[in-house]
């Protein structure tokens, strides 16, 4: 059976992007999206966890912090872990980024163009 697994998505940051290195060496980077939604007098907002791995979440971590708009493309994944607390498994969905595009300028420099 086929399948496919994409996602676009674009809102803004929630917090500021958290890089790290794995042991191999290899970064990645985590952060959360707010996207908001209009429908007459109410407004709904959905909170997802991105992360992005390589040059990508390098890129990430140096231009863009909490607030920044961005534009999403990437694929849905399941992390599952199980309570420290309570012992039972957890899951969470989330994105995992293959393209961020900047769309409101890098957190240091207005509205420049990010250099790639």
């Amino acid at each position: 059976m086929a399948s496919v697994n994409k996602v676009i998505i674009m809102g803004n940051l929630t917090r500021d992007v958290e890089l790290k290195n794995l042991p191999t060496g290899s970064p990645v980077a985590e952060f959360g999206v707010a996207m908001n939604e209009k429908y007459k007098d109410k407004e709904t907002v959905v909170f997802i966890d991105v992360t992005v791995w390589g040059s990508l979440a390098e890129n990430c971590a140096k231009y863009i912090s909490k607030g920044s708009l961005v534009f999403i493309e990437g694929k849905i994944t399941m992390d599952s872990w199980e309570d420290k607390t309570t012992g039972k498994k957890r899951t969470k969905l989330k994105i995992t980024g293959l393209n961020v595009q900047f769309l409101g300028g890098n957190k240091d420099q207005g509205s420049e163009e990010v250099p790639f």
